[in-house]
């Protein structure tokens, strides 16, 4: 039978080559596949985050994949023979169970093939919106630019970098903490970014919920823009993470962003359809702050919104004093301190993935280089905070806000219910 990677190799050259219909067809006259991989590789947002590539070999309730969940999302199944099954209610993609799993038998969700095969269908504009873990991910040669000539090889009518995005949250949750932390004791949970912080949040420490701010992360603010600015276009976000999957099929997030891919998938795409991106064009834009840029590794978010908060009051009575943690197990060490009184902050950012975003679990190049990277192209920017910015000024007021004030109002771009 073949394997689940030869599968999605086979569709993935299909599609590459505009016969994907005809493959199918081919494929569906064998008697060598599995017809559930099949059916998830082709329709991904049916199934759940994990899918089970093989047969379980471990005794029902004694799975390293359930020890390994830190949100009960896993569990054997009496209706599956004993066999893992996933609980998409709970499910936030932080692939602990797949890293968990000696036999290899789980697999994260791929979107690439229904994607691509979206994007040669769309009819409107179709938009890579891209992490700012980005640089250096498909090699050191590939500037921002060459990256965007890619996605317009592949068929994207454009690329943007969701870091400026993050300068509008950034702004955001500055504006937010000036607001509110006016006594020593008050304190604020960064909203922004990471999907797995924010569900444990959500939960796990449930009473903290009253201290995060109510803004969506840079990835929803992104594609919420594009669709307001045209709304017959289609978004699909590329990134190192599984989560954003997850966070993506949210149902107050739902419609902003319709496909998930990682670095990794972005990868096989490229390689499927012969693009080097390194031999390409450089179409280089410049549209972000250093804020914005940072938000890619632990620490950066504290730096851009604390950097950020002192343009705009600095001479605040109370300074922002932050602390991070990154990793599961340190972001719920890291909150217990809170709630036991341990720790001397006042803003505290968490991040799922050890280093942060560079650390996801599908990113390509080791988490030190990105986070070297990131820094590198953050020094680069040519405005240091959000509020220096001239195009964060110029996309508020083409999406409605008059003012920089205003992004403190409730609103239907860069708001949530938390």
């Amino acid at each position: 039978m073949a394997t689940f990677q030869e599968l999605y190799q086979t569709l993935l050259a299909a599609q590459a080559r505009s016969n994907l219909p005809e493959a199918i067809k081919y494929i569906r006259t064998q008697q060598d596949f599995d017809p559930k991989q099949l059916d998830c590789l082709l329709n991904p947002q049916k199934h759940p985050l994990v899918w089970r590539t093989g047969e379980c070999g471990c005794a029902p309730g004694e799975g390293a994949c359930e020890r390994a969940c830190a949100f009960d999302a896993i569990h054997s199944a009496p209706e599956e023979g004993g066999r893992v099954a996933i609980d998409v209610t709970r499910c936030v993609g932080c692939s602990a169970c797949i890293d968990a799993c000696a036999a290899k038998k789980l697999e994260a969700s791929r979107d690439a093939v229904a994607a691509m095969e979206a994007v040669r269908r769309h009819e409107g504009p179709v938009y890579a919106l891209v992490a700012p873990a980005f640089m250096g991910q498909f090699s050191e040669a590939v500037t921002p630019g060459m990256l965007r000539s890619a996605f317009l090889r592949l068929g994207f009518d454009g690329m943007i970098e969701v870091a400026l995005f993050a300068d509008i949250l950034t702004l955001k949750e500055a504006l937010e903490f000036d607001k509110n932390i006016t006594r020593e004791g008050d304190f604020q949970l960064t909203s922004c970014c990471c999907p797995l912080w924010i569900a444990m949040i959500r939960k796990i420490y449930s009473e903290l919920q009253s201290h995060l701010p109510a803004s969506v992360s840079p990835m929803i603010a992104c594609g919420r823009s594009v669709k307001a600015l045209h709304p017959d276009a289609l978004t699909i976000f590329v990134g190192p993470c599984i989560a954003k999957k997850a966070e993506a099929r949210e149902k107050d997030l739902a419609g902003a962003v319709d496909y998930v891919l990682t670095f990794q998938e972005v990868r096989d795409i490229f390689a499927a359809a012969g693009i080097d991106p390194a031999k390409l064009e450089d179409r280089e834009r410049d549209h972000s702050s250093r804020a914005g840029r940072i938000y890619a590794r632990t620490g950066g978010v504290s730096e851009a919104v604390r950097s950020t908060v002192e343009r705009l009051n600095p001479h605040r009575k109370i300074s922002m004093r932050t602390r991070q943690a990154d990793g599961v197990p340190g972001c719920r060490a890291l909150i217990d301190d809170l709630l036991a009184g341990k720790i001397d902050a006042n803003f505290f950012e968490g991040m799922g993935c050890v280093g942060g975003c560079v650390g996801g679990p599908k990113r390509i190049i080791p988490r030190e280089e990105g986070e070297r990277n990131v820094d590198a192209y953050g020094g680069d920017a040519a405005s240091p905070t959000p509020i220096d910015n001239p195009y964060v000024i110029e996309l508020l007021g083409r999406l409605g806000y008059p003012t920089v004030e205003s992004l403190l109002t409730e609103n239907d771009i860069f708001s949530r219910k938390v």
